[in-house]
């Protein structure tokens, strides 16, 4: 059976939320939870039931999100040390954590280690589109300050993603630039360019509507342009919804063609921008799972979160990505 890391004590709303989303994981698929945190919190939020279908670690320790993530090497009894440390040993497969994502980060590169043809990881988030398939962005936040290596190996990490997890068979990797053509972008994007060639679904230069559009499955950048991508397009939905709703509000024809699209239009639009849809973010490129979520994770998002830790371990997307790699390096000797 599945084994998967959860820390327990991760998130903005301490374990309640984690432990809802684990138990509604449970109800749905089979596997074991092994829940880090404080022991006493963790069972009065357990219900009885489900004692015996959970293992608990003990952990005395929380980082908190105001914490400095450099310090997580030294805080061996935090939820997060202890989690990473059973994907670790092998004692469990994949780790889910809405905790300090910094640290999440930090401790599943360093304890849990790269996969070998892997410089650095990348995180990776899903974005909404127009077309059926969501497009894949990385990185999102990992590297700030990126080689023209580091992105070429994103894209050959995307595209192995995008493949097992996703079922795109051809998956299409475009690079960020501020131009489609060849000759656009900046330094670092214009060597990487080169480097991304060596990729069989690599399609040039793309702009960041088509992230959008469908165009593309997997959108590669750097992890400081890709983590302000990320939070623009969180604000630009939420300002969307905000000023939707006080138009409608402004006008009564307005307020009765709300309430005949509130079910069809609305939810399915709500639906399709929610992160609680997608759980969490997969650091790409570590020599197991991790699966970095939201702070304000609510149990919904847990729940997909661990689903998502299920999919990644039950494929061979490891495996994949190191393939891509090492075609390319005997190519180029």
């Amino acid at each position: 059976m599945i084994k998967i890391a959860i820390d327990a004590m991760g998130g903005d709303f301490g374990p309640e939320p984690i432990i809802e989303g684990c138990i509604h994981a449970l109800e749905e698929k089979s596997f074991l939870p092994i829940l880090v945190g404080d022991k006493k919190e963790i069972l009065s939020f357990l219900p009885q039931y489900y004692i015996d279908k959970v293992e608990i670690v003990e952990a005395s320790d929380v980082i908190l999100m105001s914490d400095q993530a450099t310090n997580a090497l030294r805080r061996k009894d935090s939820s997060i040390f202890k989690a990473v440390e059973l994907v670790r040993n092998k004692k469990a497969s994949a780790i889910v954590s809405a905790g300090h994502s910094g640290a999440t980060m930090t401790l599943a590169t360093l304890r849990i280690g790269r996969l070998p043809h892997i410089s650095k990881p990348a995180l990776a988030t899903l974005m909404p589109t127009l077309g059926s398939t969501k497009t894949l962005v990385l990185d999102v936040g990992a590297v700030v300050d990126c080689k023209a290596q580091n992105l070429y190996e994103f894209g050959a990490m995307g595209e192995a993603y995008v493949q097992k997890i996703m079922g795109v068979a051809s998956p299409k990797v475009g690079l960020l630039s501020n131009g489609e053509e060849d000759s656009k972008g900046n330094e670092l994007t214009k060597e990487a360019f080169k480097l991304l060639q060596d990729l069989d679904g690599f399609i040039g230069n793309v702009e960041g509507g088509d992230i959008f559009d469908g165009s593309v499955n997997v959108v590669v950048c750097d992890g400081f342009t890709g983590n302000i991508l990320l939070k623009t397009s969180e604000g630009v939905v939420k300002t969307i919804f905000t000023m939707m709703k006080e138009n409608m509000r402004r006008s009564l024809p307005a307020k009765f063609g709300a309430l005949l699209m509130k079910k069809k239009v609305f939810s399915k639009l709500k639906k399709q921008v929610d992160y609680a849809e997608y759980g969490g973010a997969p650091l790409l490129g570590i020599d197991g799972c991790a699966i970095v979520s939201h702070g304000s994770s609510n149990s919904k998002a847990i729940k997909n979160a661990i689903f998502q830790a299920i999919s990644y371990t039950q494929s061979d997307v490891n495996a994949t990505i190191e393939a891509l790699l090492t075609k390319s390096q005997t190519k180029s000797s």
